[in-house]
């Protein structure tokens, strides 16, 4: 408790807009300090997401961005089939956690990565099911991504398959440009050529 309220002091005091500071986290931080009251220690743990947003100064995420911003349709598939590991990762941990406790069929590791990813391929064999409310709420939201992230990669498969003949069309229209251009040389020469 201590600890959190010198934190709250330092970062108040070190802040170059004190005010801002204190609108935006400040506020949060100092009532998390508070020992007595139990509601208000659930702040500690935006401090936690505060630390996410030190991701962004990081010099390497820029170069990913850079990257990913180059090669948009590889990246972006690539960026579907992460969202998806980790969605399986995620999920698996959180039915994991609402239903080890129960009765249920999801009691180990295994079992909950199985049905993770049965889940988000829409698979659903049902021999892992969840079987508590929050085990259900992350079923559906598993569902409802998978569906939405399969319908992604099947786009971005399909694109694969398209572009080659695109880019050959557009390297087919650059050759013709430039023949048109050399036909349009040579007469405008044999016009020069006729009329001398």
């Amino acid at each position: 408790m201590l600890f959190f309220f010198l934190d709250f002091l330092f970062v108040f005091f070190h802040a170059e807009n004190k005010v801002k500071y204190f609108i935006t986290w400040g506020w949060l931080d100092l009532l998390s300090c508070v020992p007595a009251i139990q509601a208000l220690r659930v702040g500690r743990a935006t401090r936690i997401i505060r630390i996410f947003r030190v991701f962004r100064g990081i010099k390497s995420a820029k170069l990913i961005m850079k990257a990913i911003l180059e090669k948009k349709t590889q990246s972006a598939s690539f960026a579907v089939i992460l969202v998806a590991i980790i969605l399986v990762v995620v999920s698996s941990i959180s039915i994991l956690h609402f239903e080890s406790a129960t009765d249920g069929t999801i009691k180990t590791a295994e079992d909950a990565i199985w049905w993770s990813i049965v889940t988000i391929t829409t698979v659903g064999y049902g021999d892992k099911y969840p079987i508590t409310t929050e085990g259900r709420f992350v079923a559906a939201i598993l569902m409802f991504a998978g569906v939405g992230l399969f319908g992604a990669i099947s786009g971005f498969v399909t694109s694969w398959f398209i572009s080659p003949s695109v880019a050959q069309s557009e390297q087919d229209e650059i050759d013709i440009r430039k023949e048109l251009k050399e036909i349009k040389q040579q007469l405008s020469d044999l016009k020069r050529n006729d009329m001398t």
